[in-house]
């Protein structure tokens, strides 16, 4: 099946599968960090060895313990420290409003980049080769999942996505509080050209049509 004939529930499966990937990776390289520092640590044990020849143990008794950090907290707290990273470099408190073109639907394109691709993105010029279905995650969630969507996106070589956040009628208020933050964090990404809002067949007001740049 198409990625854009996915159905909202396979898309959120899919964007959900790719979190648990990212974080299995991020274990896997905090394993590897803690085997690369025990091989450090034998290394620099055997250097020391060679260099002071045999040692007699002293007289006395009493014995100093010098006892090894293990690495596996310290990559557990880079895995931590670059989680909030990137949680940080998405911020809600962004002003997004400065930045959208003030046409009926408050498309976004990058400084630099001509109106015509706003033009053309929003007439379907590149064609959608997939999607991440924000509906039912918190705001935190939504955040990291975009941002990981985003990234295997630009990996891949996508150019164009839809992102659905929303109309907001489930809210309190009916207000589409997705809306405004996902407008935030595309700003501020650097894998993200340009944006509009989706046409009726597309989703409408629910969703963003997103341009990517190359891979």
């Amino acid at each position: 099946m198409a990625d854009d004939a996915l159905t909202p529930v396979q898309a959120r499966l899919l964007a959900i599968r790719q979190v648990l990937q990212a974080r299995e990776h991020a274990r896997q390289a905090a394993r590897a960090a803690a085997a690369e520092a025990q091989r450090r640590a034998e290394t620099e044990r055997n250097l020391f060895a060679n260099a002071v020849g045999p040692v007699r143990p002293l007289k006395s008794q009493r014995r100093a313990e010098l006892r090894l950090q293990s690495a596996l907290p310290i990559a557990r707290q880079r895995e931590l420290d670059e989680q909030a990273v990137m949680q940080e470099a998405i911020s809600d408190e962004w002003d997004v409003e400065s930045l959208l073109d003030t046409d009926e639907t408050l498309s976004y394109r990058r400084p630099g980049i001509s109106p015509e691709v706003v033009r053309k993105l929003r007439r379907g010029h590149w064609s959608l080769q997939g999607q991440i279905d924000l509906h039912g995650l918190r705001s935190d969630e939504a955040r990291v999942a975009l941002a990981q969507f985003l990234r295997e996106a630009h990996k891949v070589g996508w150019r164009c996505v839809r992102v659905v956040h929303g109309k907001g009628l489930g809210s309190p208020g009916k207000t589409p509080v997705l809306k405004s933050k996902t407008q935030r964090w595309l700003v501020q990404k650097n894998e993200v050209l340009a944006f509009v809002q989706a046409r009726p067949s597309d989703g409408g007001a629910g969703a963003l049509i997103v341009l990517l740049t190359p891979g």
